[in-house]
């Protein structure tokens, strides 16, 4: 689960036509709706169109009448995901795999798998000392956990992080912000040539890294909490998925070398991913060791919070910190699972759900509060499947593979079946942390909003008798708060800013203090997290129910009046940023341009749904809105990607460049903003201009979508 920052990618022949005009697939798909269905397949759609309100009201019925004693069920599935350790790339992923592979198979769906090979990173030797400032030994530091006293775990370590060794003073950098390191230099007091200690919860761990490389540190340690937990991750940089493979899925064998193509790891390309001094984290009471042997100014007063040695100073020194840490990358074996239920009238329309599979230590919170509501909802499916019921479209179920090292497995997939994802995705619903506290919390793309919203009023409440989710929701916000995806951190990464399908995030809990540690365990869920497993049962429900929505409501359940009215939002909070000689009209005009088309669509669907016309003319109508409706979202991609990191190609919600960016949409705009407080002047200023346009032509392209237009002139 990782926020990302740039890299570049270089495009192939084939992929530089992947992502067409919208619009001219819906006509492809027209044409080939038309010659690949007989009239007898007509009608018995038009009599299913019929009833399409009354069959997904009555699968949603039967769906959630399978509630009873599932809490029961997703508590086994947890207890036997988390028994032992299952990294990936290591023995035990691949029982964990099989696991997954069985439920999945005694539900009744149609299974399958597939194997990649990318670069994994595993630890292979560290160590850590303190030593006097010449260079005698002080006392040797201890680099496991306080929390795996047996050791039965992988030793906590940063995959990707390079091999290593300083011997330098150390300094102590609060959370490793920006603004802790501008502090520092208030201070008088330099990083240059030290090893940098910070305590976690400063962001994503690979951009603190990188902020510290670039004034010169030597190495980074981040501390870990005070309840013994030492936190491990990932330190990739520049996208997510294979380093080896940008762009194309690692579909080779370990030990092919001419089955499918990987960059030289020493080429730039490659360098580039991974930060250019080691790093490494340790338990807090490791952290307060080094700390109360540093010298120099006293912590501020705000850095003291979280630690368990407050009375020295910043350093640096004068101590010395002797680092050592030697990486072992090697090509490794993955396995992605699928469960499938093919659609009945339109197979080629994927609905797709995903959870990740491998975890740090036990993970109980991470992935496997997921997990086994997934596997929860394979259960009710195969069941409804029993009944009789089909879905109208295909539903997906994907349990992805090395999530933690950077949505290698999700990223692979979606890589190798991109021209088929960006044809016939309705939409990607992901849930990684099913359950991590109190308090539901979504994100979505905005034209999922409205329908997150009517489903959470049908959910009961875990915590609140007699509530629903949207009751309890909308009374802990003030109202609903609905986040957005402007994250790489997981699953739906691939789908949302590489691929441009509509996504869905959701989870109960804010923090979690034992993520990626030997606290993350069955234990502290059925003692603390969620000991009646309530939580886990609404998850499942509202995932559930919003597959089979989007599944089996004949006019997909899209609402692009709010996405306009989201970004009428983002453009007045924009205004903030820019220089007021920079014109937003361009973004409006294309916003009031959106509200039409959307509008018109809406409109069009209503029709639809209330004249139900039976025949081809109907099958046509109703296929061409929802083609218009799931392909708009395509068009906020530019094919050639953002500036300087092109796996990313959403211009409007990928994960902005600068980790601590205040923006958090307009993604391109919020880039070249970051650029130009480097080096200010016409050619930054003509920077962020471009890219307005870019935007604005962008949100034109989603209303021409919306509106079906495919010829645009005058006579």
């Amino acid at each position: 689960m990782i926020p990302i920052s740039p890299r570049k990618l270089s495009i192939n022949l084939n992929h530089s036509r992947r992502i067409l005009l919208p619009f001219s697939l819906v006509a492809i798909s027209f044409l080939l709706y038309i010659v690949l269905h007989s009239s007898t397949s007509s009608k018995l759609y038009s009599l299913a169109s019929a009833s399409a309100s009354a069959s997904a009201t009555s699968s949603a019925s039967l769906f959630l009448s399978l509630s009873p004693s599932a809490n029961v069920s997703i508590s086994h599935d947890l207890r036997s995901l988390t028994l032992r350790p299952h990294l990936a790339g290591t023995p035990g992923a691949a029982s964990t795999a099989s696991f997954v592979l069985s439920r999945l198979r005694r539900a009744g769906l149609e299974t399958f798998s597939r194997r990649y090979s990318p670069l994994l990173s595993f630890p292979s030797h560290s160590s850590l000392s303190l030593h006097h400032a010449n260079g005698s030994l002080i006392t040797p530091l201890s680099l496991s956990e306080p929390a795996d006293p047996n050791r039965i775990l992988v030793p906590p370590y940063h995959a990707y992080s390079p091999s290593g060794k300083t011997l330098a003073p150390a300094v102590y950098a609060n959370l490793g912000h920006e603004e802790d390191f501008q502090t520092l230099e208030r201070l008088g007091v330099r990083v240059n040539g030290c090893v940098v200690l910070v305590r976690k919860g400063g962001g994503y761990r690979g951009g603190v890294v990188a902020r510290a490389a670039e004034r010169g540190a030597k190495a980074v340690l981040i501390s870990g909490g005070p309840d013994g937990g030492v936190e491990r991750g990932t330190v990739i940089l520049g996208g997510p998925g294979d380093p080896l493979t940008p762009g194309w899925g690692a579909i080779g064998c370990v030990t092919g070398s001419g089955d499918v193509e990987r960059l030289e790891m020493a080429s730039e390309e490659v360098r580039r991913r991974f930060p250019t001094i080691p790093s490494m984290p340790v338990a807090a009471v490791t952290a307060a060791d080094i700390l109360r042997t540093l010298g120099g100014p006293p912590l501020p007063p705000e850095w003291k919070e979280g630690l368990v040695e407050t009375g020295a100073g910043v350093g640096p020194g004068p101590t010395l910190v002797n680092f050592t840490y030697t990486e072992e990358r090697k090509v490794a074996e993955i396995q992605d699972v699928f469960g499938m239920i093919r659609g009945r009238e339109e197979p080629d329309r994927y609905i797709i759900l995903g959870n990740h599979r491998d975890a740090w230590t036990y993970g109980a919170v991470d992935p496997h509060s997921g997990t086994a509501t997934f596997l929860d909802i394979a259960r009710r499916f195969g069941v409804m499947i029993q009944s009789g019921w089909r879905p109208r479209r295909t539903i997906i179920l994907c349990s992805w593979d090395a999530e933690e090292f950077g949505m290698i497995g999700s990223t692979e997939w979606v890589e190798e079946n991109l021209d088929n994802l960006h044809s016939k995705a309705v939409a990607y619903l992901n849930v990684d942390c099913a359950v991590q506290g109190v308090g539901f919390n979504a994100a979505t793309t905005p034209q999922l909003d409205k329908l997150l919203i009517d489903i959470t009023k049908k959910v009961n409440d875990p915590d609140v008798e007699g509530k629903t989710v949207y009751d309890t929701w909308v009374s802990a916000t003030g109202g609903i708060s609905i986040e957005r995806l402007a994250r790489a951190d997981s699953d739906f990464t691939g789908f949302l800013h590489h691929a441009g399908i509509p996504s869905l995030d959701m989870y109960y809990g804010n923090e979690f203090a034992g993520y990626h540690t030997a606290l993350d365990s069955f234990g502290w869920m059925e003692t603390k997290g969620d000991p009646l497993f309530h939580r886990h049962l609404a998850i499942a429900e509202i995932w559930g129910l919003f597959a089979i929505r989007l599944a089996d409501d004949l006019i997909l359940p899209f609402d692009y009046q709010s996405y306009a009215s989201q970004l009428e939002d983002y453009v007045h909070a924009l205004r903030d940023f820019l220089d007021e000689k920079l014109s937003l009209e361009p973004i409006h005009a294309a916003i009031m341009d959106l509200h039409n088309a959307a509008n018109y669509a809406f409109t069009e669907g209503q029709k639809l749904e209330l004249q139900q016309i039976l025949g081809d003319d109907a099958i046509l109508r109703i296929r061409t809105l929802n083609d218009r409706l799931m392909l708009a979202e395509r068009s906020f991609l530019q094919e050639e990607g953002l500036d300087g990191r092109h796996w990313f190609k959403h211009l409007l919600c990928s994960p902005p460049e600068d980790y601590e960016s205040k923006l958090s949409f307009f993604t391109s705009i919020a880039d070249a903003l970051s650029r130009s407080k480097r080096s200010k002047g016409r050619e930054e200023r003509l920077a962020i201009r471009r890219q307005i346009w870019l935007v604005s032509r962008a949100i034109r392209r989603v209303s021409q979508v919306l509106r079906g237009d495919v010829l645009l002139g005058t006579e």
